[in-house]
C-alpha cells in the first residue's frame, strides 16, 4: 500500500460495496426493526413476516454465490450486518444468524451441487427458514458426546434422538419446525471415536417435531428456541452432506464465521449502550451540572468507548482475513468471541448504572441489551472454551504471539 492508499483505507467499511451495505442495513434496521424490538422482547415473539423482508435486502444469503440466489458477499459484510442489527434487536438477530451462518452459510460450503440447488435459493429468498441442530440435553461443547444416531437402512438413514436449544427450532407459538434442519448425528465409531456424519432434515422427512419449546428466556426473546424430536425419522440418503464421519471438518469450516458474527453481536450490543449512556449523562443533570462532570460517569463512558473501539477493530481485521471457504483462523475466531462477549455485557451493565432506574426498566433499551449480552458468554462456545482453545492453540503454536 501507498501511503495515500493507507490513509484512505476504512478498516470496517473497506469497498464502497461495505459502506452501502452498511448504509442500507441500518436504514432498514431504524425502520423496521426499532420500532417493535421493546414489545417482541416482551411477548417472545419471532416476527417471521418481519424476517423475510430481509431477503429483499439480499441479506437472507448474503455469503451465498449469486448462481444460487445469494450476494456473494465476504465475512466482513456478514460482520457488519450482525453489528447493525444487534444495535436495535439482538434477539432478531441472533435469529438471522441462525438462518445465514449456521444453515445457509454451512451448505452453501459443505453441501453439493445438487443440494445447493434444492436448499439454497428457497432458503435465501426467505420461503423457508433454516436451523442448526447440535446441542443436545446433556450435550454442549462436548461435541463428540452427542447420542443422537443415524442408521444407515437402504436408500435412507433412520434418525433418532433429541437436539436442544434450537434457535430456529420452531418458527412459532404453534410448533412449527424449521422448513430446513442441518443436523448433526452419530453413524457409527472408528478407533473407539464416534463418528460424527452431517444431514439435511425437512419438512419431507417422517419422524421429526418440535418437542419443547423454551420459553421465559433471560434474553434474546426475539428469537425462538426449541427442543427438536427425532423418533425413527426416515432421512434419504442423498441428504447426507460429504461422507460418514467428516462433520468435525464442516463444524471447522463454519465455526470460525459463526463466532465471529456472535462477536459483531457483541459490537451492536455495546454501541448501543455507549449510545444511549453518553446521550444520557450529557442530557441528565446532578447537583446543578452534567452527570459527565462526575469523575465515576466519566470513567464508565471512556473505558466502554476505549474497550468497543478496541474490540472492533480486532473483530473487523479477524473478519478481513477470514476466508470462508477454509478454516484457519479458530485461534483469533476464538479470541474476537472472548472479548466481545464480555466487552459487551460489561459495557451495558455500565450504562444501566450510568442511568439508574431508568436504567433498570425496559423503556430505556439497555435493560433489555444487558439480558441479550448475557446469552454471548455461553452460545456458540462458552468462554470457557475459548480460554481453552486459545490456550491449546497458544501452545502448539508460539510463533503467533510473535507475529
Amino acid at each position: 500500500m501507498t501511503q495515500v492508499d493507507l490513509f484512505q483505507f476504512d478498516l470496517f467499511n473497506p469497498t464502497q460495496e461495505h459502506q452501502m451495505l452498511r448504509q442500507t442495513v441500518r436504514q432498514f434496521t431504524a425502520k423496521n426493526i426499532e420500532p417493535g424490538a421493546l414489545q417482541r422482547d416482551k411477548q417472545e415473539f419471532f416476527d417471521v413476516n418481519l424476517f423475510r423482508q430481509m431477503a429483499e435486502l439480499g441479506l437472507l444469503g448474503i455469503t451465498v454465490s449469486p448462481e444460487y440466489g445469494g450476494s456473494g458477499m465476504d465475512a466482513l459484510a456478514a460482520v457488519i450486518v450482525h453489528e447493525e442489527l444487534s444495535f436495535s434487536d439482538p434477539g432478531m438477530c441472533l435469529a438471522y444468524l441462525a438462518h445465514v451462518m449456521l444453515c445457509v452459510n454451512n451448505l452453501a460450503i459443505n453441501a453439493n451441487a445438487e443440494q445447493k440447488e434444492n436448499y439454497l435459493p428457497k432458503l435465501c429468498s426467505g420461503e423457508w427458514i433454516g436451523c442448526m441442530a447440535m446441542s443436545e440435553p446433556e450435550v454442549g461443547t462436548d461435541v463428540l458426546g452427542m447420542k443422537t444416531t443415524a442408521r444407515r437402512e437402504g436408500n435412507n438413514y433412520i434418525i433418532n434422538g433429541r437436539k436442544m436449544w434450537i434457535t430456529n427450532g420452531a418458527i412459532d407459538d404453534k410448533g412449527t419446525p424449521a422448513d430446513v434442519v442441518y443436523l448433526y448425528a452419530k453413524t457409527g465409531e472408528k478407533g473407539n471415536k464416534p463418528q460424527i456424519s452431517t444431514f439435511i432434515v425437512d419438512g419431507s422427512c417422517s419422524g421429526f417435531k418440535v418437542g419443547q419449546k423454551i420459553k421465559d428466556k433471560t434474553g434474546m426473546r426475539a428469537s425462538t428456541t426449541a427442543e427438536l424430536v427425532f423418533e425413527n425419522c426416515r432421512v434419504p440418503a442423498e441428504n447426507r452432506i460429504g461422507e460418514e464421519g467428516e462433520s468435525i471438518k464442516h463444524m471447522m469450516r463454519n465455526l470460525e464465521i459463526e463466532r465471529l458474527t456472535l462477536a459483531a453481536m457483541g459490537l451492536g450490543i455495546a454501541r448501543r449502550s455507549l449510545d444511549v449512556m453518553n446521550r444520557y449523562a450529557n442530557e441528565r443533570r446532578a447537583y446543578g451540572v452534567p452527570l459527565t462532570q462526575f469523575g465515576q460517569i466519566q470513567r464508565y463512558i471512556a473505558e466502554s468507548y476505549a474497550e468497543y473501539r478496541a474490540a472492533r477493530s480486532y473483530i473487523y481485521d479477524t473478519a478481513r482475513r477470514l476466508l470462508l471457504e477454509k478454516s484457519g483462523s479458530r485461534l483469533d475466531s476464538d479470541a474476537v468471541k472472548l472479548i466481545a462477549a464480555s466487552m459487551s455485557k460489561k459495557v451495558a451493565d455500565y450504562a444501566m448504572q450510568v442511568l439508574g432506574g431508568y436504567g433498570y426498566v425496559g423503556e430505556y433499551v439497555v435493560e433489555r441489551l444487558w439480558r441479550d449480552a448475557r446469552l454471548l458468554e455461553i452460545g456458540g462456545g462458552t468462554i470457557e472454551a475459548h480460554q481453552k482453545n486459545i490456550t491449546n492453540d497458544l501452545k502448539q503454536n508460539p510463533q503467533a504471539i510473535l507475529s
